[in-house]
């Protein structure tokens, strides 16, 4: 049984605003910290409900936050960008399931903890075949790709409720319940590894029984329309060979999902110029 944690900080236990996960800021070290517990526990779970394999994908900023030093060592860390996959780095059809920890609500949602898509600066929503999904759906859209499920997510009420929505009844595990975009009712480390270890091992289980939620597969060919922030990073993200542009939002239509997610990448970072 070979599980692929996917990882992000906003939805870690205790982080309520961006001080806590931008790299230089005196809070990053502690909450550092604190995503790695939250990941440690996700491994622990996963391994006690008979995980064989685990590999990390660091999907946070550079990818350069969970402390491998202090990582539990049965599992292996994709660390750093950039890499084809990115948050997903990893990802195959040899992996039977895939944890999303630490996740966030796509942007411009309600009670939901530095709510955004992949960029706060530049990405104002997604949408796949007119489909308005987040990071969650994106990364969900890619495994599905591969055949692989998503079957535990951990961060918010509505990170939760929105991975599910989209992606089918999996093992949630709420480690803050929002309030808005930067306060939450919090619960304590010792109290959300105990939730996170209890939702891998209960989706490792439903797994082997041949329960949970089915892989995420969208149509082919696939249209990506990304909106962005401002004009200006339409124009760049417009020179892209093959795109339709609207105001700011910029189309692409591709062969398949494991094309879309490069093309998407490209385009936003066409976009910061």
């Amino acid at each position: 049984m070979k599980i692929l944690i996917a990882t992000d900080m906003e939805g870690v236990t205790g982080v309520v605003n961006w001080d806590q996960v931008t790299p230089g800021h005196y809070e990053y070290a502690r909450f550092r910290k604190l995503y790695t517990q939250d990941v440690n526990a996700a491994i622990q779970g996963a391994y006690e409900a008979g995980a064989t394999e685990v590999v990390v994908a660091d999907g946070h900023w550079f990818g350069t936050n969970i402390l491998i030093e202090e990582i539990d060592p049965r599992a292996r860390l994709n660390s750093s960008t950039a890499s084809q996959h990115s948050m997903m780095q990893g990802i195959n059809e040899s992996f039977d399931g895939v944890f999303f920890v630490g996740y966030h609500a796509r942007n411009g949602s309600q009670n939901a903890i530095c709510d955004h898509t992949w960029s706060s600066s530049r990405v104002a929503n997604v949408w796949l075949n007119e489909l308005l999904v987040g990071e969650f759906g994106l990364n969900g859209a890619l495994a599905g790709y591969f055949g692989v499920p998503v079957i535990m997510v951990t961060g918010d009420q509505t990170a939760c409720e929105q991975t599910t929505e989209l992606l089918g009844e999996m093992e949630c595990a709420v480690v803050k319940q929002a309030s808005g975009r930067h306060s939450a009712e919090c619960l304590a480390p010792e109290v959300t590894s105990k939730l996170i270890s209890a939702a891998a091992r209960r989706a490792v289980i439903n797994l082997n029984r041949g329960k949970g939620p089915s892989p995420f597969v969208v149509d082919t060919p696939v249209l990506v329309t990304v909106d962005f922030k401002s004009s200006d990073m339409a124009d760049r993200a417009g020179l892209m060979p093959g795109v339709q542009r609207d105001g700011t939002r910029v189309s692409m239509e591709l062969a398949d999902m494991n094309i879309a997610y490069g093309a998407f990448q490209a385009l936003v970072n066409l976009a910061a110029g």
